[in-house]
């Protein structure tokens, strides 16, 4: 599916995607973000900086440096989190534009051992909750 970068949150940098995610840092090709719904404490997505709807249209230098900046965050997550696992997700089925979730899972937290929630509306923080988290990111990227 082709869609208009003039309907994408992420290339538009609208309100919907502020309402959703808080910006952590410009990556080489990319852009991390916090999720805002932290159900899964530390969950993040990196977004990749031109309107492209699929990894497959990508040339192979480009899908490298978004591979190494979606790395870079999951270690980053890792040092800061320590969770058991992350899961990954690249979905793009209502929103093309190449995007992936990074969701830290824990032993005994939610949905461990099956697939996390897009948006499970159940866990915000306060700001400054926020703020702790993106330094701890930031720490490490």
């Amino acid at each position: 599916m082709n869609s208009d970068p003039k309907d994408c949150l992420y290339c538009q940098n609208n309100e919907t995607l502020h309402s959703l995610m808080i910006e952590i840092a410009p990556l080489k090709v990319s852009r991390v973000f916090l999720f805002k719904e932290q159900t899964y404490r530390g969950r993040c997505l990196v977004a990749y900086n031109d309107h492209v709807d699929d990894m497959n249209l990508l040339t192979p230098e480009q899908l490298h440096d978004f591979m190494d900046d979606v790395t870079r965050v999951t270690r980053a997550m890792q040092k800061a989190f320590h969770p058991d696992k992350i899961n990954y997700g690249a979905f793009s089925d209502t929103l093309s534009h190449l995007h992936f979730h990074l969701v830290p899972k824990y032993q005994g937290g939610p949905d461990f051992g099956s697939t996390f929630r897009m948006n499970p509306k159940e866990v915000y923080l306060s700001d400054a909750e926020y703020q702790q988290i993106i330094s701890e990111i930031k720490k490490y990227l």
